[in-house]
């Protein structure tokens, strides 16, 4: 299926569509967030028509089967709801033990993203860490936290790591306008994508830099101006971002970047442990 917006492909095909699909498609633009969970048995319970209409529009609209365009519905209703929306499709779809719910549902992030990291674009992510003259990461929002995190890593195993303070966004051009050629520009985003992340890494591609994507899907903005992306699965069906396997992702890397090259890491962990102790860091006496 083509990158467009699964919305703009049912607005364009209800100028020649039957009156069964025509159907199908108002109710979809009017209610994709809740239809991207029916199976197509359900949808055809609501839409009152038959579920091999169903399947058939799917087909008609591009997608290789109703899966694939309840996929795209998801995507869209992740990267179009607002918190508010989020809340109340919760109410109404959610009940019971959420806590072992929300845990089940992190679970199974890992594993899909798992399953979805290619292994030699995950090492050249890694390499282009290691050799990069600077590297700059960027993360807003809700990124900002796998932001911080990886910079706090990077920055003791790397002398040349820059985070990208993003609260006032102007600024961010302020901290970069010296990349170049050589630097890497990490950027962090998921849905609903930061449009300050996304405007940073085309403006660092522009400049020169190698860009490094840690996003979602191929269709999100950041794999679209990164040379090297990385793919985690944060589909969440509540109003709170779900970071776990992304975060799960950047340990994977800080540990392979470690892995690769030992004696740094042994010798920088080595001073910071002794200064640690030093200074009385931690609380020894539990």
């Amino acid at each position: 299926m083509q990158n467009k917006n699964v919305l703009e492909t049912i607005s364009e095909n209800m100028a020649h569509c039957s009156k069964g699909q025509k159907k199908i498609g108002e109710y979809l633009l009017n209610n994709y967030a809740v239809a991207s969970n029916m199976t197509a048995a359900k949808m055809s319970e609501t839409v009152g028509v038959s579920e091999s209409t169903i399947v058939r529009y799917a087909t008609e609209l591009g997608f290789d089967g109703y899966p694939e365009l309840q996929a795209a519905l998801k995507y869209a209703a992740r990267r179009k709801l607002t918190s508010v929306q989020r809340i109340e499709l919760l109410k109404e779809r959610l009940d019971g033990d959420m806590l072992t719910k929300s845990f089940n549902s992190d679970i199974e992030s890992i594993r899909k993203t798992l399953a979805m990291t290619d292994e030699k674009s995950f090492e050249n992510f890694v390499s282009a860490l290691m050799n990069a003259n600077r590297i700059y990461i960027v993360g807003a929002r809700s990124a900002a936290s796998l932001a911080m995190f990886m910079n706090f890593y990077l920055s003791i195993l790397f002398d040349n790591v820059q985070i990208v303070h993003t609260v006032i966004g102007s600024e961010a051009y302020d901290q970069m306008f010296r990349v170049k050629s050589g630097d890497v520009v990490l950027g962090i985003s998921f849905p609903r994508y930061s449009k300050l992340t996304v405007d940073v890494l085309e403006f660092s591609k522009r400049a020169g830099a190698t860009v490094l994507g840690l996003t979602d899907s191929a269709r999100s903005p950041i794999a679209k101006s990164s040379d090297i992306t990385l793919y985690a699965d944060n589909v969440s069906d509540t109003f709170v971002d779900s970071l776990t396997a992304p975060l799960a992702l950047i340990n994977a890397l800080i540990v392979e970047i470690g892995r690769r090259d030992p004696e740094r890491a042994l010798s920088r962990f080595g001073v910071l442990e002794r200064i640690w102790e030093e200074n009385d860091v931690y609380d020894n006496d539990v």
